[in-house]
């Protein structure tokens, strides 16, 4: 593919939607320096990431008001699994242009005392500017709020990398209060990255995640309450 080509990333955009995507966008991976990957040297070679998310169902997740349903469950994996096929479609185009792409899991725990996958998803979603980080450290993001699942293919191609958004939070306590585990600490996430331990109790998360999983017999390390209770989630209705 010519330089020319690249003076915008459109095409990919499109192409990504018409797979099932309903959010892409591209960071730039230098602003990524200092966050962990497995292997270290991950994005070593790939100066952009392309960053994908898929829209979670209204129907699924408003009923998620205390614990997560077998139904959130299934949809979950359903999404994850279309996101990796995204991933995939995205990465074949991406060397069809000739670069070199390398999509990353969309759900893949490395390490299961710290939960940190082989590269955050979130943190290249927010420098690629699909949303900013709320109070549960979740990606919000305008359309969607944090209903939303991410994956994504890192590449060598230099296409056009977008900017972060501003954080737009504010007061709201909503996924606080919601929170089942009292976990969220309701501490400012104005600043991209903050600290896990300042703005989230891990170990009472956790805790919740794996009663969530004895409660109701489906995988481990769901929830979703957050994510329900989020008003930047709610459906925009007219009328």
């Amino acid at each position: 593919m010519h330089d020319s080509h690249l003076s915008t990333a459109k095409p990919l955009f499109h192409a990504a939607r018409d797979w099932g995507a309903d959010l892409a966008a591209v960071a730039d991976t230098s602003r990524l320096a200092g966050i962990e990957t497995d292997p270290p040297d991950l994005l070593q070679g790939y100066p952009r990431a392309v960053s994908l998310a898929v829209r979670l169902s209204d129907g699924i997740m408003d009923p998620v008001t205390e614990r997560p349903t077998p139904l959130y469950a299934r949809h979950y994996q359903n999404v994850n699994a279309l996101l990796d096929h995204i991933a995939t479609r995205v990465s074949g185009l991406l060397q069809s242009w000739g670069g070199k792409a390398l999509p990353i899991p969309a759900s893949h725990i490395m390490d299961e005392e710290r939960f940190v996958a082989s590269l955050s998803h979130k943190a290249v979603a927010l420098h690629a500017g699909l949303g900013w980080q709320g109070k549960s450290l979740l990606l919000i993001t305008p359309r969607f709020g944090p209903k939303v699942r991410l994956v994504t293919v890192l590449t060598d191609l230099p296409l056009p990398a977008n900017a972060p958004l501003k954080n737009r939070c504010g007061k709201c306590t909503h996924c606080v209060e919601a929170c089942p585990a009292g976990a969220i600490k309701n501490a400012s996430t104005d600043l991209h990255f903050a600290a896990r331990q300042e703005a989230v109790d891990l170990d009472a998360c956790v805790r919740q995640l794996r009663r969530n999983e004895q409660d109701t017999h489906i995988p481990p390390y769901l929830c979703g309450v957050c994510v329900s209770a989020c008003p930047w989630g709610k459906p925009k209705r007219s009328g």
